[in-house]
């Protein structure tokens, strides 16, 4: 899975919408919206705002790694 489709996932198990996702993270709403549909390639900078967010590091060894650790609170949001 790539990385817009997991950034998708993420924002979805929140219950976000694009607009609040990126209120969050200081996205610009239409990058995010391109990131989500896969028209530009999602960096390093873009993958640290939701890993340093206290909310969303539970999910930072499955945006990683595809992996999960729920006994260290890593998890995935499917």
């Amino acid at each position: 899975m790539d990385f817009a489709a997991k950034f998708k996932l993420i924002r979805k198990a929140e219950r976000l919408t694009q607009k609040e996702f990126c209120e969050l993270l200081g996205f610009s709403e239409s990058t995010f919206r391109k990131y989500e549909a896969g028209f530009i390639e999602v960096g390093a900078p873009a993958l640290l705002k939701i890993v340093n967010h206290p909310r969303f590091t539970k999910y930072t060894l499955w945006l990683m790694t595809d992996l999960t650790a729920s006994e260290c609170g890593q998890v995935s949001p499917e």
